[in-house]
């Protein structure tokens, strides 16, 4: 953490003859009189630029990488209940994408999905959400363990 420290000198000017300490004195013209009071007040801020330590960026990091894999394979989810047209270029590419993430949790069901109606429940692709969370937690917790920061 670095810190800047900066001064800032104001000074007010005011025309009051009661706070005045200076006796008032008459002025040549005509009798009036004039009292000139100036007090310097400083003020001194500060401040203070944090940047995240190695350690937080990593965990900040690895939240976003799997984030995206937990987003990809919502969307497969969602595009499979929702009956999406397979022949459709984005659709096709969020599911051979999501198949990457998918594919190392297959099988760990005896049923693969549920199906009516030409609508499918990828229950592979649910438990491979729930693998990839349980994942992230775990390297979260390890990154979390390295880390140098005071409690």
């Amino acid at each position: 953490m670095t810190e800047i420290e900066h001064r800032t000198e104001v000074i007010e000017e005011s025309s009051d003859s009661a706070g005045s300490s200076t006796p008032a004195q008459p002025a040549a013209s005509g009798g009036a009189t004039a009292t000139d009071v100036s007090s310097r007040r400083s003020y001194v801020g500060r401040t203070v630029q944090i940047s995240p330590s190695g350690g937080e960026m990593a965990r900040r990091v690895i939240v976003l990488i799997f984030g995206l894999i937990q987003v990809l394979i919502g969307l497969r989810v969602l595009l499979l209940l929702l009956d999406a047209r397979e022949a459709n270029t984005i659709v096709r590419f969020i599911l051979d994408l999501s198949q990457l993430f998918v594919g190392p949790f297959e099988g760990i069901l005896r049923i693969h999905a549920l199906t009516a109606k030409g609508s499918i429940l990828d229950l592979d692709a649910i438990v491979a959400f729930v693998g990839w969370t349980v994942l992230e937690l775990i390297v979260i917790w390890i990154v979390n363990v390295f880390r140098r920061e005071p409690a």
